[in-house]
């Protein structure tokens, strides 16, 4: 099965940037959709950016629209988020999830078979 692996949170005042990465076990990463969730407290696990295999098409939650640049490195077993212009309510553990086999955006948690550890990020205002 597939392992994810993230870095990249921390601390960083608002307007800063962070850069999150996902690494993923196997040798068929480039068959893997990609998204990254995120999860505050007392909420849900919601849809940040999600990636097909091919890269051939990407999606943005509307929160995060012109922000947040979701990438994949397939030759490197990574995915990334890039996070600009970070606000207070971005905090939250972000999650990176693969769906094997998939060329499809897939935008809903229970669509994801593999979920990474979460990295928190927070967002001092």
């Amino acid at each position: 099965q597939v392992q994810l692996v993230e870095s990249g949170g921390g601390l960083v005042q608002s307007g800063g940037s962070l850069r999150l990465s996902c690494a993923a076990s196997g040798r068929t990463f480039s068959n893997y959709a990609m998204g990254w969730f995120r999860q505050a407290p007392g909420k849900g696990r919601d849809i940040v950016a999600a990636i097909s295999m091919s890269v051939r098409s990407t999606y943005y939650a509307d929160s995060v629209k012109g922000r947040f640049t979701i990438s994949r490195d397939n030759a490197k077993n990574t995915v990334y988020l890039q996070m600009n212009r970070l606000k207070p309510e971005d905090t939250a553990v972000y999650y990176c999830a693969a769906r094997p086999f998939s060329d499809a955006l897939h935008l809903r948690s229970y669509e994801y078979g593999y979920w990474g550890q979460g990295t928190q990020v927070t967002v001092s205002s």
